[in-house]
C-alpha cells in the first residue's frame, strides 16, 4: 500500500510527524531528535527568535532549513490582536507566511480562546497567511475555522504538556468526518502509543514537543514517535476489525474434519 504525501496548502510532506523546538536539554540534542524523528516541519515560537538578527538566532542555527520547514507559532499570545501582531513579526523577519496560530484563553490549562482564535484566523487569512490554528477538540469550532480559511485544524488531544494522551477520541473521529482540510492532533501526546492512537483515529498528522523534549532520552523517543505515527497511519488505512463483546474463533468451524 503506497502512502500519499501530506498536503497542506501548497506544500507536501512525506513525514506526518511535526515536532517542536522548546524544552530540550540542549540545541544539539534538539537537532539530533529532529533527525531521528524524520520530521520535515518544526514549530518555532516567534518570541524565541532574535528578530534583531533578521530571524537568525542560536536556535535556528541548529535547524537544517534545507530539509526542515519552519512553522512559526504565536505561543504565549492571549489576545487576537497580540497573535496577529506576532504572526506579522514572524513574516517580516523572514521566517514564513505560515503560522501555527495560538490564542490562549486560560493561563493554568492553556486551553485556547476559540472566539479570539476564530477572529485572528479570519484576519490572517485575509492577509495571505497559511493559518494552522490550535483549537479545542470541538467539531463545531473546527468547521468554523475551516470555513474561515484555515489550511488545517489542530485540535488538542489533551492539555499542552500533560502527556495524558487522547482524552476525547470520539470528538477526533467526528472532526475527521466533518472537515476536508488536514486534521493535525496537537498537544497531550505522552508516548508512542498515544501518537499511534491519534493516527488510528484518522488524524493526518501529529504535532508534539514535550513528549520528545522531556523524555529521558529525547533522541530515542523521537525515533519511537516516528515509527508510531507510521504504524498508526498504516493501521487506519488498513481498516481495523470491528469490536465485539464476545469471542470470535480465529479458525472457522466450517470445514473442520471431525473424528469418527
Amino acid at each position: 500500500m503506497s502512502e500519499t504525501p501530506l498536503r497542506i496548502a501548497d506544500r507536501e510532506f512525506t513525514s506526518r510527524l511535526i515536532v517542536g523546538t522548546g524544552k530540550y536539554p540542549s540545541n544539539e540534542i534538539m537537532a539530533a531528535a529532529h533527525a531521528a524523528s524524520g520530521t520535515e516541519m518544526v514549530t518555532v515560537a516567534v518570541r524565541r527568535v532574535d528578530l534583531s538578527k533578521g530571524g537568525a538566532g542560536t536556535l535556528l542555527d541548529f535547524i537544517d532549513t534545507s530539509k526542515i520547514f519552519l512553522l512559526p507559532n504565536t505561543a504565549a499570545c492571549f489576545t487576537a490582536d497580540d497573535a496577529v501582531r506576532t504572526a506579522r513579526l514572524g513574516r517580516e523577519a523572514g521566517l514564513s507566511n505560515w503560522v501555527k496560530l495560538e490564542v490562549i484563553g486560560d493561563e493554568r490549562t492553556l486551553f485556547p480562546d476559540n472566539e479570539a482564535l476564530l477572529d485572528a484566523t479570519r484576519t490572517l487569512v485575509k492577509e495571505g497567511f497559511v493559518v494552522l490554528p490550535y483549537t479545542n477538540d470541538d467539531p463545531v469550532m473546527c468547521r468554523k475555522l475551516e470555513d474561515a480559511g484555515a489550511a488545517a485544524v489542530m485540535p488538542l488531544g489533551a492539555p499542552i504538556g500533560s502527556g495524558l494522551g487522547i482524552q476525547n477520541p470520539n470528538n477526533i473521529r467526528i472532526i475527521r468526518e466533518q472537515i476536508r482540510v488536514p486534521l493535525i492532533v496537537d498537544a497531550g501526546v505522552g508516548t508512542a502509543s498515544d501518537a499511534a492512537f491519534a493516527m488510528e483515529l484518522g488524524a493526518d498528522a501529529v504535532l508534539m514537543n514535550t513528549a520528545i523534549a522531556g523524555a529521558q532520552d529525547p533522541v530515542r523517543m523521537a525515533e519511537a514517535m516516528k515509527h508510531a505515527v507510521m504504524a498508526g497511519r498504516l493501521a487506519w488505512r488498513s481498516g481495523r476489525i470491528p469490536k465485539r463483546m464476545h469471542a470470535a474463533a480465529s479458525s472457522p468451524m466450517d470445514g473442520l474434519i471431525t473424528s469418527r
